[in-house]
């Protein structure tokens, strides 16, 4: 079961307390899924179509305690690829429709089809969290959060994409809408921000799920960088010692390493006695004791002396 699914059936199971609440999400869903059906003698009727099963009781809920109006659910097996049930929830044509209609969101108060959300169905905080757990459930997805963050509500009204993203700014949630074939897409790519949506609109399940995930696959990150970090680190330091004892081998194998000066001479012989050692632990093992720069300035300037003579520039060591 994806997490998309799993966050819906969650979401499906939360049961707004205020009419107020359940009207904006009850007006989300029949924003997302619904279509207004006129038969003769303009007589109304509203279809609500979805795949999940919880949503689809969700409406019926919802309409009963609303309205009191009679529903009727169909299903029907989906015809391309034969998985999916399809879900119809109907509204047949009864006294008092057309203004239920209106309530919910679907006409305008002169009875004209309407893309817009009514303002007053999300002037509550409390009502726009539920327009947007609404949304969700209607035409939402997320990412599992083992994979890349991203969270969408896909309309196929422009108006209303617009209108859905606005509510989620009033929550500082800065969404976003592309365009996918005849879809507008509103979406969060930013987790925190996908934690916070979740939040907003009740899957604490989910978002208590999304958050461990998400932790672990940041330490995991995290871990990554450090080790690839310190692998390049250590690939520098042997890449460094080989090449400084190249370079004393070959001053010791041209002129000798008695021609050096003391203090270079120390450093070279402690280098080719410790191959492996670190600048710091060369510093310590020479006499006086030196600094890790000091030590890596010595090496340099052998390497310098080596790069001299594998010129034929200098013999001068002093």
């Amino acid at each position: 079961m994806s997490f998309s699914v799993v966050t819906k059936d969650e979401l499906a199971r939360v049961m707004p307390k205020k009419d107020c609440c359940r009207l904006a999400e009850l007006s989300a869903l029949v924003k997302m899924d619904g279509s207004i059906e006129i038969s003769g003698r303009h007589r109304l009727a509203l279809n609500i179509t979805t795949e999940n099963a919880a949503a689809a009781r969700k409406i019926v809920i919802l309409i009963k305690e609303l309205f009191a109006l009679n529903t009727q659910v169909l299903v029907r097996r989906k015809i391309r690829l034969k998985k999916n049930n399809i879900y119809l929830v109907r509204i047949g044509s009864q006294p008092g429709i057309k203004d239920i209609l209106v309530r919910m969101g679907m006409l305008d108060k002169n009875g004209q089809f309407t893309e817009r959300v009514h303002s007053e169905i999300i002037s509550r905080q409390c009502c726009r969290k539920s327009y947007l757990r609404g949304a969700f459930l209607g035409g939402g997805s997320v990412n599992k959060p083992e994979g890349d963050y991203h969270l969408e509500i896909i309309t196929d009204k422009k108006q209303h994409a617009r209108d859905i993203a606005g509510v989620m700014q009033t929550f500082d949630l800065p969404a976003r809408i592309s365009i996918r074939k005849n879809w507008y897409v509103v979406y969060l790519k930013d987790s925190e921000q996908i934690i916070t949506c979740l939040n907003i609109m009740g899957a604490h399940t989910a978002l208590l799920e999304f958050e461990n995930v998400r932790i672990f696959k940041d330490m995991r990150n995290q871990v990554n960088r450090l080790v690839n970090c310190e692998t390049a680190n250590l690939n520098k330091t042997i890449d460094a010692a080989v090449r400084q004892l190249e370079n004393i081998k070959f001053i010791a194998g041209t002129v000798g390493l008695a021609k050096l000066p003391e203090s270079l001479r120390q450093t070279a012989e402690l280098r080719l006695q410790n191959p492996d050692a670190s600048l710091r632990e060369l510093g310590e093992m020479l006499q006086p004791r030196v600094g890790k720069s000091c030590v890596n300035h010595r090496l340099r300037k052998l390497e310098k002396m080596a790069q001299k003579l594998r010129d034929g520039k200098s013999n001068d060591y002093k």
